[in-house]
C-alpha cells in the first residue's frame, strides 16, 4: 500500500501513505472536532499524504476540502442521533483494503464503530481519538445512548484499536482509567498561528474575553458570579462573551446578568474568521472556566494571538504556568475570583509580555506542520516503517 522509496532521514516520511480520517459531523461553527479533524487532514495533505475525510451529511455551507466525502444516514430518532449510515459502512469496508490507516475521531456514534469492523482481517491499522468523550463529565451525559452504542460495538472497537490518540496527558490518564491498555499517542491539536496579528480597534475599556460555545460545561454562570464580585474594583475592564446565543443555557446566563444587574458584561454573539481574529486582537486576557475539555482550541487560538489565558484545570493547560503565559486554576468560584483579581491587576505591558511568550510557545510546539509530522511518525510506526516515537506510550 505504500508508494515511493524509503529514503527519508525522518522515519521514512518520503513514503506516501493512504490515510482515512473519519468524524461523525462537521458543523458550521469551527470548534472542537469541526476544527481539529479537518485541520489535521489538511496538514497531512499538505505534508504529501494521500488523505480522505469521511463525514455524515449535511456538510456546512462554508468551504470543505476537496478530499471530503459525505454520506447520508438513516432518518428517524435514535438511528439518526447515533449516525447510522450503511453507505459510510460500505465505503469504509472498501477503503480498508486500499488504505494504510483509518483514524476515527470521537466516540458513541456509528461512524466511530464502522472502522473497527472494516479493518478486521486487513493490513489497515486502526487509530481512535476519543476527543474528550472519556472524561468523567462527558461519560455522565446521555448514559443510555453510550450504553447502547457501547453494546453495538464501541467498547469492542476501543479494545481492538492499534493505537489510541489523545491530545494531552490528562486525556491519556482518562483513557487508562477507562481500562484501555492499547498504545497511546499523545499529540495535541494544531493551531493556525496568524502571520500577522491585526492591530487592535478597541478604545476605552480593557477587555476580558470568553469565546466559545455557550454551554453548561463552560461554567459561564460561575464566571458571571465571579465577575460580579470584582467588577467594582476594575472599572476600566469589561467582560465580553462571544458565542452562539440560541441555546437555553445562553438565555439562562443572560437572564442571570440582567437579574444581578452586573456591570460591563457584553454578549456579542458568534464570531468567525477575520472577525474572530479581530476579537482576540481587541482583548487583553482570555478566560475559559470549563468543567471538561480534552484540549480547548480557543485557548490555543488566544495564545497564538498573543493573549494570555486564564483556564480551569478541567482543561489540559498546565503549561500556562510553566511557560508564564497565563493562569491554570482549580474550578471554584473563590479560586476564579482570586485569579481574575490577579490577572486584571497586571499592566498592559506585563500582559503583552505574557502574551508574546504564549505565542512563541504555540509557534514552536503547536503549528499544524509540527502536529502533522508527529502523527505521520505514529502512523509509520504502526505500519512497521519507523521506530516508536517518544510520544507513544505502551
Amino acid at each position: 500500500m505504500f508508494s515511493g522509496s524509503f529514503d527519508s532521514e525522518d522515519a521514512g516520511l518520503s513514503l506516501k501513505m493512504r490515510i482515512v480520517q473519519v468524524v461523525p459531523r462537521i458543523f458550521e461553527e469551527s470548534s472542537g472536532t469541526t476544527h481539529s479533524v479537518p485541520g489535521l487532514a489538511a496538514a497531512l495533505d499538505a505534508a504529501g499524504e494521500d488523505v480522505q475525510l469521511l463525514v455524515l451529511d449535511p456538510l456546512p455551507v462554508r468551504d470543505v476540502f476537496r478530499y471530503t466525502r459525505s454520506f447520508s444516514c438513516l432518518r428517524g430518532g435514535t438511528m439518526r442521533r447515533i449516525g447510522c449510515s450503511p453507505a459510510m459502512k460500505t465505503a469504509l469496508r472498501q477503503l480498508a483494503h486500499e488504505s494504510d490507516v483509518i483514524h476515527t475521531n470521537s466516540l458513541w456514534m456509528m461512524p466511530n464503530i464502522y472502522p473497527a469492523a472494516a479493518v478486521r482481517r486487513t493490513e489497515c491499522k486502526l487509530v481512535i481519538s476519543p476527543r474528550g468523550t472519556l472524561s468523567p463529565w462527558a461519560l455522565s451525559q446521555s448514559r443510555w445512548v453510550k450504553r447502547l452504542v457501547g453494546l453495538w460495538g464501541q467498547w469492542a472497537a476501543l479494545r481492538a484499536a492499534d493505537c489510541i490518540h489523545v491530545t494531552s496527558e490528562e486525556e491519556m490518564e482518562q483513557a487508562r482509567g477507562y481500562g484501555l491498555r492499547n498504545p497511546i499517542a499523545v499529540v495535541p491539536n494544531g493551531i493556525d498561528c496568524p502571520d500577522v496579528i491585526p492591530p487592535s480597534n478597541r478604545t476605552g475599556l480593557r477587555r476580558l474575553l470568553f469565546l466559545g460555545r455557550i454551554h453548561p460545561t463552560k461554567s459561564l454562570d460561575l464566571l458571571v458570579s465571579a465577575w460580579s464580585q470584582i467588577e467594582r474594583e476594575f472599572l476600566d475592564w469589561e467582560l465580553v462573551i462571544a458565542g452562539p446565543l440560541d441555546s437555553d443555557y445562553s438565555r439562562f446566563v443572560r437572564r442571570m446578568v440582567a437579574t444581578e444587574k452586573t456591570g460591563r458584561i457584553r454578549f456579542i454573539g458568534e464570531v468567525k474568521g477575520q472577525q474572530k481574529s479581530q476579537c482576540f486582537a481587541d482583548s487583553d486576557v482570555f478566560v475559559l472556566p470549563s468543567k471538561s475539555e480534552n484540549f480547548g482550541m480557543a485557548v490555543a487560538e488566544a495564545l497564538a494571538h498573543g493573549v494570555p489565558a486564564i483556564v480551569s484545570q478541567g482543561a489540559p493547560w498546565s503549561g500556562l504556568d510553566s511557560h508564564a503565559c497565563g493562569w491554570w486554576f482549580r474550578l471554584d468560584c473563590s479560586e476564579l475570583v482570586a485569579t481574575l483579581r490577579d490577572a486584571l491587576s497586571h499592566s498592559r505591558e506585563e500582559l503583552a509580555v505574557m502574551g508574546q511568550r504564549g505565542r512563541d510557545w504555540m509557534e514552536r510546539e503547536y503549528s499544524w506542520a509540527v502536529i502533522a509530522r508527529r502523527m505521520q511518525n505514529v502512523y509509520r510506526w504502526l505500519c512497521g516503517m519507523a521506530d516508536r516515537p517518544e510520544w507513544v506510550y505502551l
